[in-house]
């Protein structure tokens, strides 16, 4: 704590300590990291539910992200042009994010479950010039898609359209894989294209681009409103990652594996881009599925993991686990959600790893705060760890904006070089977002100590008013997860006509387990006030998730909302 800091307002003053931030670009780390590891393994990509498998060196990494990049270049991408990618992960995902880096273009990055409409609004709002697309991912058929929106594409000729009327911008289609539609340019034809383009060329179109220049737009979930395009930087992203790994240790000898999706931040940041600061090896499947996560986990070998919780809560409870040696593991590398201790404590006994919980978002090129190696198991399991290096924080009363006092709850703000630069072309939700002295509202709940540690305790959104108390909902999950019968546990408000708001729990049962809901209500009972209590507490097979594993509240909130109404849901006595 500095001497600034010794005042009684949750303010964390970054003191200067940690690597310095470089004014770097992504091309230009690769670069460095080629030439200091360059017969080292860099990616290992297992796609196709295991069937192809690619590998590359840093050096051979290096070499194929060039060779992109000139073909992107010979079809007439700019330094500055938008490229959506849209595709599972994938090898070729990987080569474009470095790609498009060393060209200078923005990754406009793309869920691969998008329907026709989402599509249409991603495509339009964000510009993009060129679309690189898988044509169907686990049964969702984006070639359709593309072609009910866009009528013209029968008269594309190699993936280039001529005077479009609908999506007006996007003039070229790149499509990935061996069943490429009439209307694309298949992706090896792309890599052809390089020979148009001297290797001088990309150098000096690679020189332009400076740090500070956009490198992504990644979309946010939208749940509340449109989707909005958060625009990353170089600086921002690439420091994010060299912090987060000199936090954590991370070195060549390291391998990471992990199911996280690339289009979303924990993946193409926290991932591909955490392992190329350390140098060392990043293992990724094209989607998530315990069993064969836990296979690829026994034949890897990797020493650390990243997952969301529910993730590594389904591989520990497969029944097919003792199967697998998965005790290889220095790190856990987890967050996204409420995490409870319990499951910390389990991931330590059975990996061998040391849990490493992350707070992050997308507008801050994600991570915030990261738990310290160093400190008692009571602060790394159970907080979301101190802020990286450089980065200032402070916890402020949502309705007046002043700073509350140390350990009591107010909404997040973060400040410095990891915040993004703003919502692609929304200049009014940009300035919601972001004050005019440079803090980034997070919408986050969260409790600040004098140390640093962080505690986030949840959404704004997601408080529950009951009876004008305010109920937390991340200390009635942590609750309800202790409980043996327990697996996974999320709790939501739903009105209420006396008191406003009440609480309704979901919960998961452990494998084996049965739900009491009345037994649950007790075991909180004993553990907290009243007013905290669950009123409704119903079982559930399986939560509602997000791509990346994030479970969806307001798709809670929306069943609870019905059940309550219909009559299916009713209260637990009291």
């Amino acid at each position: 704590m500095t001497e600034a800091q010794a005042d009684l307002s949750a303010w964390w003053r970054p003191d200067g300590s940690g690597p310095e931030i470089w004014d770097i670009t992504l091309g230009d780390m690769l670069d460095r990291q080629a030439a200091a590891f360059g017969d080292r393994p860099a990616v290992r990509v297992d796609d196709q539910g295991g069937a192809r498998r690619t590998a590359w060196t840093y050096a051979e990494l290096k070499a194929e992200a060039e060779t992109i990049a000139r073909g992107l270049m010979a079809l007439g991408i700019a330094a500055g042009d938008h490229v959506a990618v849209m595709a599972q992960n994938c090898a070729e995902w990987i080569a474009l994010e470095y790609a498009l880096a060393k060209a200078g273009a923005v990754l406009v990055t793309v869920n691969p479950g998008l329907q026709r409409a989402e599509l249409d609004y991603l495509l339009g709002q964000s510009q993009a010039r060129a679309l690189i697309f898988a044509p169907a991912v686990r049964g969702n058929d984006i070639a359709a898609h593309l072609a009910a929106l866009m009528p013209d594409l029968a008269r594309a000729q190699d993936g280039r359209r001529t005077a479009p009327e609908a999506l007006p911008r996007l003039m070229q289609l790149i499509a990935i894989g061996d069943e490429v539609p009439d209307f694309a340019l298949p992706f090896d034809t792309l890599r052809d294209l390089a020979g148009q383009i001297p290797p001088e060329a990309l150098t000096v179109r690679q020189a332009g681009i400076v740090s500070t220049d956009v490198a992504q737009i990644q979309y946010t979930s939208g749940t509340t409103g449109k989707p909005k395009g958060a625009m990353l930087t170089h600086r921002g992203t690439v420091n994010n990652a060299r912090l987060t790994a000199d936090r954590a240790g991370f070195g060549p000898e390291d391998r990471l594996l992990s199911p996280m999706p690339l289009f979303h931040t924990a993946g193409c940041v926290c991932g591909v881009m955490t392992m190329l600061a350390a140098g060392g090896e990043f293992i990724v499947m094209d989607a998530f599925d315990p069993q064969r996560m836990l296979a690829l986990w026994h034949e890897t070998r990797p020493t650390i993991v990243n997952a969301v919780p529910t993730m590594m809560t389904r591989m520990l409870e497969h029944p097919d686990l003792g199967q697998f040696d998965i005790h290889t593991l220095r790190h856990a590398f987890t967050g996204g959600t409420s995490i409870p201790p319990s499951l910390m404590r389990r991931v330590h006994q059975l990996t061998g790893g040391e849990p490493l919980i992350i707070m992050g978002m997308t507008e801050t090129s994600p991570l915030i705060t990261t738990t310290n190696p160093a400190d008692d198991e009571a602060r790394r399991y159970g907080t979301a760890g101190i802020p990286l290096p450089h980065t200032e924080i402070r916890i402020v009363d949502p309705e007046t904006g002043a700073p509350v006092k140390w350990d009591e709850s107010g909404e997040l703000c973060i400040r410095g070089y990891l915040v993004m630069a703003g919502y692609f072309d929304m200049p009014e939700k940009t300035a919601e977002t972001i004050d005019a002295e440079g803090w980034l509202h997070s919408g986050d709940l969260a409790e600040l100590s004098a140390s640093g540690h962080l505690r986030i305790v949840g959404r704004l959104k997601d408080m529950i008013i009951r009876g004008g108390e305010n109920v937390y909902p991340v200390e009635i999950e942590d609750c309800l997860m202790d409980h043996p019968d327990v697996s996974q546990a999320q709790v939501v408000g739903v009105p209420d006509p006396d008191l406003g708001e009440e609480t309704c729990a979901f919960v998961v049962a452990a494998p084996g387990a049965l739900i009491d809901p009345a037994a649950l209500q007790a075991f909180c009972r004993e553990r907290m006030a009243r007013h905290k209590m669950p009123k409704y507490v119903e079982p559930i097979e399986a939560l509602p998730l997000t791509a990346n594993g994030k479970v969806q509240k307001f798709a809670l909130r929306d069943m609870a909302a019905k059940a309550i109404a219909d009559g299916s849901m009713q209260p637990v006595r009291r």
